[in-house]
């Protein structure tokens, strides 16, 4: 019997009481959610104090990371474009062009 059995058959087994009152405690949660807005000037103050936390790259590392998606980039390019070539010539000549 898998979870989503299992969690079939507890939410079965509830009274119909626990279910309302499951659902009534959701509904308050929701509410209190909605009323928890972050004002725009605060939202901001966090977003720079988590980005300050972020270790980002030296200019080095960004180069070689640069380097490693442009090369790959170029490689998958072409041999997407090679594949498509072959196939396409050889569909044609089964095809009798």
């Amino acid at each position: 019997m898998n979870r989503q059995m299992k969690r079939m058959q507890r939410r079965q087994a509830r009274s119909p009481v626990e279910r309302a009152q499951a659902a009534a405690s959701a509904r308050r949660a929701q509410v209190q959610e909605r009323r928890r807005r972050t004002p725009p000037g605060q939202f901001l103050r966090e977003v720079r104090q988590e980005l300050k936390k972020v270790n980002w790259p030296t200019r080095q590392e960004l180069v070689a990371y640069t380097v490693v998606v442009l090369v790959s980039v170029t490689v998958l390019t072409a041999l997407v474009f090679g594949l498509d070539f072959v196939f396409s010539k050889a569909i044609l000549e089964l095809l009798g062009r």
